[in-house]
């Protein structure tokens, strides 16, 4: 049974919001149903890919009997073909923060998309940091295929900056495509808008970082063969059909879909997708982690361990009480 208690009133500058952050096949949405059952919370998506109706196996979205369970904001938001930006998350999210503490309860914003917590908890004034690694493949590709190929594919994701910036512009290309490969949200977007923090928020910050390393690529590998099993070749089908989305929209950006996409167009095997796809979740899961232990005033917990519930718990009831 659900909390039904409201928290104390406070002044409109002062409220609580908690934030649940971690790698993708961490747990964050057991967690999270397991805390609205102990605490007066609502859910709060904060995933990019969830946004996206038709996107269910793919995205480990919460199945209906979950969401009847623990209701979450922010999903189904948007077609695939749509564009949904951390500014337009920004914006949405604070809608419902608002809505929530209107009912008296508790924002919990729960997921694995970084720069959406980043946009929303400090603004979106600045790019995201540099990423050797995405560097380092670019650079790889550009030792094959040229500086003026890697042009043409950012024209592709990005026209305002690839009209900018000249074919053989190797340090602007680079950043734009990196920059649009850790967010999924052109550069020049980020240059022509920005937000600041939401204001008054009280930030009580978790992050879920999964140890031993192993045991998490063994969950991230099991999970993808569940969603095969469970259709997962099948969605990417049936969203193939749909006018206007290609294999370089941004909703196809997520991990997965585009590895099963080139599958299904027959420049890979099934095998050889599985693999890709597997990689570059692992990948995703290993940079994800990296951003939270650069973050500060964050508090990590191993989720594997058997008491991260009752840690989480603990901490919860103090900061609430107390602060």
């Amino acid at each position: 049974m659900r909390p039904t208690g409201r928290i104390p009133d406070r002044a409109p500058a002062d409220f609580p919001a908690v934030c649940v952050m971690g790698p993708t096949a961490a747990g964050k949405t057991e967690l999270a149903v397991r805390l609205i059952e102990a605490f007066p919370f609502e859910i709060i998506s904060v995933d990019s890919a969830m946004v996206y109706r038709g996107m269910d196996i793919g995205t480990a979205k919460p199945d209906a009997a979950t969401l009847r369970r623990a209701p979450h904001r922010l999903i189904d938001l948007r077609d695939p073909e749509d564009t949904y930006s951390a500014g337009d998350f920004v914006r949405d999210a604070r809608r419902a923060m608002a809505a929530i503490r209107e009912a008296g309860r508790v924002p919990l914003l729960v997921g694995g998309t970084m720069m959406y917590f980043r946009a929303l908890t400090r603004g979106l004034a600045g790019l995201p940091p540099a990423d050797p690694e995405i560097r380092r493949a670019l650079d790889r590709e550009a030792a094959v295929h040229g500086w003026p190929a890697l042009h043409r594919r950012l024209a592709g994701v990005d026209p305002a900056a690839a009209a900018r910036i000249a074919p053989n512009d190797s340090q602007r290309i680079q950043r734009a495509l990196e920059v649009y490969e850790l967010s999924g949200r052109p550069i020049s977007q980020w240059q022509a808008e920005g937000t600041a923090p939401e204001p008054g928020a009280r930030w009580l910050r978790f992050g879920l970082v999964p140890a031993p390393r192993t045991e998490l690529a063994r969950r991230i590998r099991e999970r993808f063969e569940a969603m095969l099993r469970e259709g997962f070749v099948e969605e990417v089908a049936r969203l193939r059909q749909r006018p206007g989305l290609g294999r370089h929209s941004p909703s196809m950006r997520a991990v997965g879909y585009r590895q099963l996409w080139d599958y299904l167009e027959g420049t890979s095997t099934l095998e050889e997708a599985k693999r890709a796809a597997i990689t570059a979740t692992r990948r995703l899961a290993k940079r994800q982690v990296t951003w939270l232990r650069s973050e500060r005033d964050l508090i990590c917990h191993n989720p594997l361990e058997q008491d991260a519930f009752a840690a989480i718990s603990r901490c919860l009831r103090e900061r609430l009480t107390h602060s």
